[in-house]
């Protein structure tokens, strides 16, 4: 258990940093799933639909990154990932 203060405190922002990297990283998964079910589904969603889904996935992931949840160089690899299968499929 935590002797003085100064970890007690340390202890409470952990917990707290915990909770919102769990947030956002479901925010994450959240985003990457309903963009790719869209993809798939490509008839029933309008391309402009699936360029807002692609931005707000892109928003989530530099997000994410900034705040060293994940690492900004597979934050890069995801968006480019999804970027190509965008695209494929627009195209």
């Amino acid at each position: 258990m935590a002797n003085n203060n100064s970890t007690r405190k340390r202890i409470r922002q952990n917990e707290r940093r915990k909770l919102r990297n769990i947030q956002n990283k479901s925010a994450l998964r959240t985003a990457s799933k309903k963009l790719i079910s869209a993809l798939e589904s490509k008839e029933a969603v309008k391309p402009e639909e699936i360029v807002t889904m692609q931005n707000k996935f892109a928003k989530t992931i530099d997000k994410v990154a900034k705040t060293n949840v994940i690492h900004w160089k597979k934050a890069a690899r995801l968006k480019s990932r999804m970027a190509k299968k965008v695209n494929s499929i627009l195209a």
